[in-house]
């Protein structure tokens, strides 16, 4: 890609294998793909906003590299945090300078929907986004059941309130994560190019479990409809 020579595809190289090593460790619907996908949604709005793509590509590749420790702990450590500690001498190795890892690392720690840290820099918010459209649309819906299916959680689960269950339980469903995160997202969005891209994946999503709850609650309807 035009962006990754820009960069210099030597440290592109290196920067997937360290971020690979981390999040085939994790999988599922954290795996490689997901950060593959993050970093070339980053770099696509950075490089329409003017952003500096160097930043963007580390911070992209890297942002996920803590998620091993959140799901082990259920959920106490928080990704962010640790994802940009692990992040820090991994970066000076690769030699880059203190100001730019600052920079990247401010990326990686702001990149959390839930997180306390609110993105400040453009390359932050530009991540930000990247990161939560992967979390919506056919992709999210996607990964949604994924997640699931990793903490053996139900297939569908529309009539428990998600405020009395839990992350990481067998209530943890895709619904519970459209309800709880993904139906929220379009509102959340940092930049103008994210916000339009993520409207319509939102319609998707909202079609998508209407039709999941008549097929699962509608039967009888179909069932006389067909006939």
């Amino acid at each position: 890609m035009r962006q990754e020579n820009s960069i210099g595809q030597h440290l592109i190289d290196q920067l997937r294998q360290v971020s690979e090593k981390f999040c085939r460790e994790e999988g599922g619907s954290h795996g490689p793909d997901h950060s593959e996908r993050v970093f070339q949604t980053a770099m696509a709005i950075g490089e329409a906003m003017a952003a500096r793509v160097d930043i963007l590509a580390a911070a992209a590749l890297l942002h996920d590299i803590g998620r091993n420790k959140e799901r082990t702990s259920r959920g106490k450590i928080c990704h962010a945090d640790k994802g940009a500690a692990m992040a820090r001498p991994l970066l000076e190795q690769l030699g880059y300078c203190k100001d730019d890892i600052d920079a990247i690392c401010h990326c990686i720690r702001a990149h959390r929907f839930r997180g306390k840290i609110h993105p400040k820099s453009l390359e932050a918010k530009i991540l930000f986004d990247a990161d939560k459209l992967d979390s919506i649309g056919a992709i999210g819906i996607g990964r949604a059941f994924l997640f699931a299916g990793q903490i053996g959680s139900r297939l569908h689960n529309p009539d428990v309130d998600p405020a009395t269950t839990e992350s990481y339980s067998t209530e943890d469903t895709a619904y519970r994560e459209f309800q709880v995160k993904m139906s929220r997202v379009k509102g959340q969005m940092l930049t103008p190019i994210g916000q339009k891209i993520a409207s319509r994946r939102h319609l998707f999503m909202e079609r998508f479990f209407d039709q999941l709850n008549q097929e699962i609650y509608g039967i009888t309807a179909q069932v006389k409809n067909a006939l």
